[in-house]
């Protein structure tokens, strides 16, 4: 059985290359949107519809916005640093999860 694949949005936050790491699931950073200093409520607005996914590495998003009022999910990665040698073991992890997250809702992956 295969898994949907899903649209994901990295933040820019994240190391960019980790992108290549998330196939088959369809990536864009933030910057690549043309979302480069948007902040994270206006963010999740405009990721919404567009994406199914944020990835994050911002512990704060989840305390400073209310998640089920957003058509998006949200991956939170936690990771000794944002380099990407250290979110490379959370990979499978973030596949797994990418694959049945629901809307509304807040993974953290450590």
């Amino acid at each position: 059985m295969s898994r949907p694949t899903r649209r994901l949005l990295l933040d820019e936050c994240v190391d960019w290359r980790l992108a290549r790491h998330l196939r088959p699931h369809s990536v864009t950073t933030v910057a690549k949107a043309g979302w480069s200093g948007v902040k994270n409520g206006r963010l999740l607005r405009q990721a919404e519809g567009e994406f199914d996914i944020l990835v994050t590495v911002d512990r704060n998003l989840s305390f400073q916005q209310r998640m089920i009022d957003f058509r998006l999910a949200v991956i939170v990665l936690k990771a000794p640093s944002n380099r990407l040698q250290d979110l490379l073991p959370l990979v499978p992890q973030v596949l797994d999860t990418a694959a049945t997250i629901a809307t509304g809702s807040v993974v953290v992956i450590s």
